[in-house]
């Protein structure tokens, strides 16, 4: 967690950027990520010196050569003010935009960006700023971009691309990537599931990593994703390379308007959450799109891009407004019927409304379910969290201490009372059971499991309350007599007291 003296820093940065001239909070964060992603490199530099001092071997594929080493982090920021403008605009940036190669996705990102730091001064507030965050440090990294986007939100900007980590990491952690699998968001923003999913790869599948042509699908295959805001692409460029995946396939694309021809049945997961904005015209929308499902709804039409861009086989974990699960025109029940008779639904994980805050109050649930062409739902499971870990307030202040959060906590499990603040950990747990003991739980509880033929008897209706049972108490009943027994005996006592009361007064 960034601590407060750090927000303060941040602020003032904020307040110095609009000082001069840039008051945009995207091309804040955008000028902000451009130096994070230049101190990072040297850093990453820094980790292959050292292992090559420490194994005698040469340096394998270098940032920086002795021509530009002038421009790493380390070197510039020990100038003098105006030196250090001068090098970071005219020589570091300039060596930025090619960084990837000239084929690379990166590069032709980065060909637009610009650097628009224009005074001395800011350049060098941000750049003591940025001296004290360990960007090695993962959460401490992600903490400090989740405090810059919820700046973007509070300015009423573009703030429905944030998607939680904790909540990234639950889907991804639910979905267990594998080292073969090809990763899809079709609306990535910053990249985040797709982050998420190289860190989940690369720690539970080191070892199948160190082979070469693994480590080359990592690196130039697995990851895919798509958006349509040139800022948003450079930042997961950029994001992506950070943690060291060295060719994405991040690129320019407008998912629901353009034909899905040519990527359809390519992927084998899909992670996303994306931005549901209302409704499209039938012209604007691809028509294979149209043919699946015959809406405006963007929110449909993504669920129907996810089902065409999966090979059979492939499974989705995405985030939907809580309509999909019981909208009632033809084109929602059409499309549930679709998850539940034609492929495999397996799961409504049903989120607090507060989790998006402060950007959204919206309800929402994510849905995880698996391409097959020939059905096989035969349950669905069902969880209802009511706690993420943090409060549901616009504050979303954490209720637990740091490593008691996530869906994996560090501490390790959690108690009765810390679960009662923090679900997560419990839906892992038993979302690895639904095909066992979860079979057997009552509707009554946190999770149960429904079968199809029940779904299909409520029209396909996937909300939870519909299926959900409450637990009444059993409300005791006593004859008349046994009631007026009792008014006669407590008429007895107060005539007693009353006739005690007169001889103490007498």
């Amino acid at each position: 967690m960034i601590t407060g003296e750090l927000k303060s820093k941040i602020d003032r940065v904020w307040d110095a950027f609009a000082s001069g001239g840039i008051s945009n909070p995207l091309e804040v964060i955008e000028q902000i990520t451009y130096l994070m992603f230049i101190r990072r490199l040297d850093d990453l530099q820094t980790a292959k010196e050292r292992k090559a001092n420490r194994t005698g071997k040469p340096l394998g594929k270098p940032i920086y050569t002795t021509e530009t080493e002038p421009l790493r982090w380390s070197r510039f920021t020990n100038e003098a003010p105006d030196t250090m403008l001068t090098l970071v605009r005219d020589g570091v940036f300039p060596w930025l935009r090619n960084l990837g190669g000239e084929d690379s996705t990166y590069s032709h990102h980065m060909k637009d960006a610009q650097f628009k730091i224009g005074t001395s001064n800011l350049l060098t507030k941000v750049v003591d700023m940025l001296d004290e965050i360990p960007l090695g440090d993962r959460d401490v990294k992600g903490d400090l971009y989740e405090y810059m986007l919820g700046k973007i939100a509070s300015a009423g900007r573009n703030g429905q691309f944030r998607t939680p980590r904790h909540i990234i990491r639950l889907m991804v952690e639910m979905t267990a990537p594998g080292p073969k699998d090809e990763i899809c968001d079709p609306a990535c923003g910053t990249a985040g599931f797709l982050v998420a999913s190289a860190e989940y790869v690369s720690q539970k599948h080191h070892e199948a990593l160190l082979e070469p042509v693994q480590r080359q699908h990592f690196n130039e295959s697995m990851f895919h994703g798509f958006d349509f805001d040139s800022t948003m692409l450079r930042i997961g460029s950029m994001n992506m390379l950070l943690h060291e995946v060295e060719r994405p396939d991040i690129r320019y694309r407008d998912s629901l308007a353009e034909s899905a021809a040519g990527e359809a049945e390519r992927y084998s997961l899909i992670l996303a959450n994306p931005p549901f904005a209302g409704s499209l015209d039938y012209d604007s929308t691809a028509r294979d799109l149209q043919t699946v499902v015959k809406t405006k709804k963007t929110e449909l039409l993504f669920l129907a891009l996810f089902l065409r861009l999966l090979k059979p086989g492939g499974r989705a974990a995405v985030v939907v407004p809580d309509g999909v699960l019981f909208g009632a025109s033809k084109a929602h029940e059409k499309l549930r019927k679709i998850l539940v008779e034609d492929h495999k639904l397996d799961a409504v994980v049903k989120l607090p409304s507060g989790v998006f805050k402060p950007y959204a109050g919206v309800s929402t649930a994510i849905l995880f379910f698996t391409k097959t062409n020939s059905g096989g739902t035969d349950n669905v499971w069902f969880y209802e969290v009511t706690a993420d870990g943090w409060s549901l307030d616009d504050k979303r202040t954490p209720l637990l201490d740091q490593d008691r959060l996530g869906a994996v906590p560090a501490a390790g499990e959690l108690t009765e009372t810390e679960h009662e603040k923090n679900n997560l950990p419990d839906v892992l747990r038993r979302w690895r059971l639904r095909n066992g003991s979860e079979q057997q739980r009552a509707r009554t509880e946190r999770s149960f499991c429904i079968p199809k033929a029940d779904i299909a008897a409520q029209g396909y209706d996937l909300s939870l309350k519909r299926y959900k049972e409450i637990v009444h108490e059993e409300i005791v009943t006593r004859t008349p007599s046994e009631i007026l027994t009792d008014l006669e005996q407590l008429n007895e006592e107060i005539v007693r007291g009353t006739e005690e009361l007169k001889g103490m007064l007498a």
